[in-house]
């Protein structure tokens, strides 16, 4: 079972999409959560959750106080189950929530898309080759805010993401198990 773990929304059910997508688990957002609002991060940030599978690191954020989240997800059915997540987020929360599905492949919605976002949950599947990765990050750079925070989620085992030919800088990282997570920020000059 997958729930919101804090916030306005905590403790609310997510569903998960049947295949095809592999969500955080709570040890990890508690602790990836826990550090983002160490570093004030999330309050009134602007949210894109990037292969977004069934939109809870989002949605997470939205609960503890983001102001919006776009939640990018390729598969139909997969978008399905955000969808039916941000309804319940929103139900919880008691109103509306400022957040949308974008049924696209990561680039393509990157080409298009107007920033700035001020946080960013990227994890893609684990077999995304290197160079892809990569692609999405330089893609992404020119959208976020000056003080944006980008957290990006592989196996242990893949190679670290090229943050500096994306334009980006590593602030932190930390294994979970088979999971690892870098923290990276927009590369100042």
């Amino acid at each position: 079972m997958t729930r919101i773990i804090a916030g306005a929304a905590g403790g609310t059910r997510l569903d998960v999409p049947g295949s095809g997508t592999r969500p955080t688990s709570d040890r990890v957002r508690e602790s990836l959560f826990a550090a983002l609002e160490s570093m004030d991060a999330i309050a009134d940030a602007r949210v894109l959750d990037l292969y977004a599978g069934s939109g809870a690191l989002g949605l997470e954020a939205l609960s503890r106080g983001a102001r919006s989240a776009v939640l990018v997800e390729r598969g139909r059915p997969a978008a399905t189950v955000v969808r039916r997540n941000i309804a319940a987020v929103q139900k919880a929360r008691g109103g509306a929530a400022d957040a949308r599905v974008q049924e696209a492949a990561v680039r393509a919605y990157l080409a298009r898309a107007a920033g700035p976002f001020d946080l960013v949950f990227t994890d893609p599947p684990y077999d995304l080759p290197d160079a892809d990765m990569t692609a999405d990050l330089a893609a992404l750079a020119p959208l976020l805010s000056a003080d944006a925070v980008v957290v990006i989620e592989r196996a242990s085992r893949s190679t670290p993401p090229d943050l500096a030919a994306a334009g980006l800088q590593l602030i932190r990282e930390r294994a979970y198990g088979d999971t690892m997570l870098w923290w990276a920020e927009p590369a100042h000059p």
